[in-house]
């Protein structure tokens, strides 16, 4: 009686350890991505024009596993194009005559475009906007049944309106609150606030 009892006792310690196992590595699968895996399909569009905002997108690509699309446009900017302090620089001459911002780019149209769920919207800010680099992209889309969450990079300007006038710009789609970035954010800030956005 006593050996069948302790065969009892020890059958139910493996089973009890056992269960305990399960639960601690499903607990840790779940705490490594904070929130619940995205499982749509997902599209990173960026344009970058000094390497920051394209820092910030590939790795809110990595996060979710998503495509990515970079704008680029047919004249590329140089550096001295993007100096702001000059005032006959390429920037400073588009910001103050806004028929100079209509910008041509390479392509504004993405492989598949109609089976992206999600957009994630990424670009610089330039005296308090969107880069008007993106304008022609935004305009050219229709993001109709898409969620769209626009990120920016900035060294001292935040988001602004500049989330709100390209939804307007766009006209379409679903538009959330944006993130702006400084210009060399820490790749777990960036991977922290892709968790936050509790996208499905």
């Amino acid at each position: 009686m006593k050996k069948i009892w302790s065969v009892l006792v020890a059958a139910a310690l493996i089973f009890t350890l056992a269960a305990c196992g399960n639960s601690n590595s499903n607990n840790t699968d779940s705490n490594e991505k904070g929130t619940a895996e995205f499982t749509g399909k997902a599209l990173v569009v960026y344009y970058s024009s000094s390497g920051n905002t394209k820092r910030v997108a590939e790795f809110v690509a990595d996060e979710l596993n998503a495509d990515t699309f970079e704008i680029v446009p047919k004249e590329i900017y140089s550096d001295a194009d993007l100096n702001w302090r000059d005032r006959s620089s390429r920037v400073n001459k588009e910001h103050d005559d806004v028929a100079l911002q209509d910008i041509e780019l390479v392509s504004t149209e993405v492989p598949n475009w109609s089976e992206y769920d999600v957009v994630l919207f990424g670009y610089p800010i330039w005296w308090r906007e969107a880069a008007w680099v993106v304008n022609n992209f935004i305009k050219n889309n229709d993001f109709t049944g898409k969620t769209v969450v626009p990120f920016c990079t900035s060294t001292s300007s935040g988001l602004g309106d500049s989330g709100n006038n390209l939804e307007k710009m766009a006209g379409t789609g679903t538009w959330l609150e944006g993130r702006r970035f400084n210009e060399n954010p820490s790749e777990d800030s960036i991977r922290e606030w892709v968790r936050g956005l509790d996208l499905e």
